[in-house]
């Protein structure tokens, strides 16, 4: 057992980049998995200097200076985001307030028509399931309560962390993209000299992310706009609040979808019930999504569809329980990250060969 196993090491590792590429991965993993927290404010940063790199460059195409560029477009960008938040925000928290209040209605309709399910369908529906289902909801919607107040009580810690983000990002962001290529220079320094195989696989993952970024970005602005012109041309209640939330959700292939669509169904058959606007507001929802997923992320994504679905989910629950929220955001890239690194590594026939 013991010399099948060393066998297998040395046809596999006998590759020095090989090696250094394991290295540097195993090194990355770690950083992250044990300091992932600690280093959030650089990867928003990172995240952002992904994106707003392409007009910089374009910038600097047209004689203005890298530093220049990157002010110009920092500031533009630091004012479309205020503009956002000012006219978006106060009508998305005004709408959540509503909604947490209208909550209990919302439940006490669902209970009267559980309740009545008995009556309707005496042969079909058990009184003692429908009364276990409605007490487990009511313990749920208390529970929600419960911990609404135990987020506003922390909010003012949330507020600080907020505060942070609002300093420490913008400056690391600012010379993340003004100092680009001195930044990449000093890293390569600490990296082995037989890196081949690595600058291979960071060459395809650089193009990759910025791809990704980029094309995810431009995905939540038209899925959430879509929807929230449909549920505002059917003058849907909630329609910037739902909105935002199916926008968010395309963070998460496949399951953010199936998730966001509970809410949106609940909240329109609490409006309109089972009637004929129910069904164009559901018809015009999924024309969105269906547009969404063979349309627009195809476009957006050629590389990422390549992935098999089973591998993209795949990939969503094991880096998401690694990282949470970055590794769900990153879980296509990364898995894209090793389909790579096992098209590059050496063959046994290459190794043989070197």
């Amino acid at each position: 057992m013991f010399s099948l196993l060393q066998d297998w090491y040395r046809r596999k590792f006998s590759d020095p980049e090989a090696v250094a590429l394991l290295l540097l991965l195993l090194a990355g993993f770690l950083v992250l998995y044990f300091m992932g927290h600690i280093l959030a404010p650089l990867l928003v940063a990172l995240i952002l200097a992904y994106l707003l790199d392409w007009p910089i460059t374009r910038l600097e195409l047209c004689g203005l200076g890298r530093r220049w560029a990157t002010a110009l477009v920092l500031a533009g960008f630091v004012a479309l985001v205020i503009i956002a938040v000012l006219r978006v925000l106060p009508t998305v928290w005004t709408q959540g307030a509503n909604l947490v209040s209208e909550l209990p209605v919302m439940v006490g309709k669902a209970q009267g028509f559980m309740d009545s399910l008995p009556q309707r369908y005496p042969d079909f529906v058990d009184p003692a399931l429908v009364d276990t289902l409605t007490s487990t909801v009511q313990q749920r919607v208390l529970g929600m309560g419960d911990k609404l107040v135990q987020a506003s009580l922390s909010s003012l810690v949330s507020l600080a962390a907020l505060a942070i983000y609002c300093i420490l990002v913008p400056l690391m962001l600012f010379f993340l993209l003004s100092d680009k290529h001195r930044l990449i220079g000093s890293v390569k320094r600490f990296l082995p000299k037989n890196r081949i195989l690595v600058g291979q696989v960071w060459q395809e993952m650089n193009q990759q992310i910025t791809n990704y970024i980029r094309g995810k970005v431009i995905e939540i602005l038209v899925v959430g706009i879509a929807t929230y012109l449909v549920f505002a041309l059917m003058d849907m209640r909630y329609s910037a609040l739902l909105g935002v939330a199916v926008g968010i959700s395309v963070l998460i292939p496949y399951i953010g979808a199936f998730v966001v669509s509970v809410p949106v169904a609940m909240v329109a058959l609490f409006q309109w019930g089972p009637t004929a606007d129910f069904g164009y507001l559901m018809l015009g929802y999924l024309i969105v999504q269906g547009l969404d997923g063979n349309l627009l992320v195809p476009l957006l994504f050629s590389e990422a569809v390549n992935l098999h679905p089973l591998a993209i989910i795949v990939a969503v629950l094991l880096f998401g329980g690694l990282w949470g929220f970055w590794g769900v955001f990153f879980a296509i890239p990364l898995a894209t990250l090793v389909k790579a690194v096992i098209n590059a590594w050496p063959s046994d026939n290459q190794l043989e060969t070197t």
